[in-house]
């Protein structure tokens, strides 16, 4: 089968193509595991934290991608909840322990044997994959395939941090960033809470127009002070600077939501910044997202098909893979981005 595969840590500053794409032998399920023949792969940021060494190592040669849309190709011994021809997607949970403390309190997200799709075992860059089949979703029939795949990413690690923030009528709530999960966050709000105030803080002129164009009471940059004080802020960027900006803009007792698996080193120097007063003082709270769970999934999907969430989308073809990660990296990015693989 094809497949783009990660041989080594690298930067994108010094190799723009560091997927190879070749010919890899095609996997088959063992006992509990289905076999997926891939359609789509959705491209996310933490694609970009695996390549350049900011996530916890990844099993090299590892084949990335963890927001998986396919149909089952073939069964492994003892596997009944899905049959043949099903269409099927998987998340960035590959699988948990299933016996620790915390996935006996349905925490599995913070399994000390939490195993990533794309990092610890072959993801979805390829033409098939395994999975096991308690961690494979039904995908709605509502949404086109590569409309699914940001959703078992994006939009659940966006569901999970709406989830945290705790957020109640008549808040006020900010989005930092405005890529492929916050546009999603942003709709979700608007069906769970029609009158709530949202503000969207964007670097780029056109997220914020994006972000206006999806009904944002307010949009700014990621540094600008909102006309009126926040009591959660979900912050869905890669980099430190904003999380100054969010700061500042939390009311008394808010709450600020990190939605980001590493932030990029190059601006941690504004930590330094950090003023007590202004940013910490009267009770605020910061909280970062941790994974996803199963719940988090299914919870999700039900939720968006209900809406109906549609995402804004952009296709690349498998082979062009190394394009959609540089062009995520710098920054030419709407909405989210798909691999279409068969």
């Amino acid at each position: 089968m094809r497949a783009m595969i990660l041989k080594s840590v690298t930067s994108f500053d010094n190799n723009q193509t560091p997927l190879d794409l070749v010919d890899w032998p095609d996997p088959v399920p063992a006992a509990g595991e289905i076999l997926i023949r891939v359609a789509v792969c959705g491209v996310c940021h933490t694609e970009l934290d695996e390549i350049e060494g900011r996530s916890p190592p990844p099993r090299l040669p590892v084949i990335p991608g963890h927001q998986v849309v396919g149909h089952v190709e073939a069964l492994g011994p003892g596997v009944t909840m899905y049959k043949v021809g099903d269409r099927v997607g998987v998340a960035w949970i590959f699988s948990a322990c299933g016996v620790c403390r915390f996935c006996r309190r349905g925490q599995e997200n913070l399994c000390p044997g939490f195993q990533a799709t794309g990092r610890d075992a072959h993801g979805g860059y390829a033409e098939r994959m395994v999975a096991p089949a308690e961690y494979v979703y039904a995908i709605p029939k509502v949404f086109t395939d590569a409309e699914a795949a940001p959703l078992l990413c994006a939009g659940a690690i966006g569901y999970r941090s709406l989830c945290l923030a705790g957020l109640e009528k008549g808040d006020n709530v900010g989005l930092t960033g405005f890529g492929a999960s916050a546009h999603l966050v942003l709709q979700m709000l608007h069906h769970q809470f029609p009158e709530m105030k949202i503000f969207v803080f964007a670097r780029k002129a056109e997220e914020r127009a994006f972000a206006r164009s999806l009904g944002a009471y307010w949009v700014g940059t990621t540094i600008d002070v909102a006309p009126d004080p926040l009591q959660a802020i979900i912050d869905t960027t890669p980099a430190w600077t904003p999380i100054l900006g969010a700061l500042q803009n939390l009311d008394s007792g808010g709450r600020l939501v990190i939605n980001a698996i590493r932030k990029e080193e190059r601006d941690k120097s504004v930590l330094l910044s950090l003023n007590y007063p202004a940013h910490l003082w009267m009770e605020k709270e910061i909280r970062s997202v941790a994974n996803i769970t199963r719940q988090d999934v299914s919870a999700f999907l039900d939720l968006a098909a209900a809406i109906p969430l549609h995402p804004e989308i952009q296709e690349y073809d498998l082979e062009k893979a190394n394009e959609a990660l540089f062009d995520m990296k710098t920054k030419h990015i709407k909405g989210a981005k798909v691999l279409r693989v068969s």
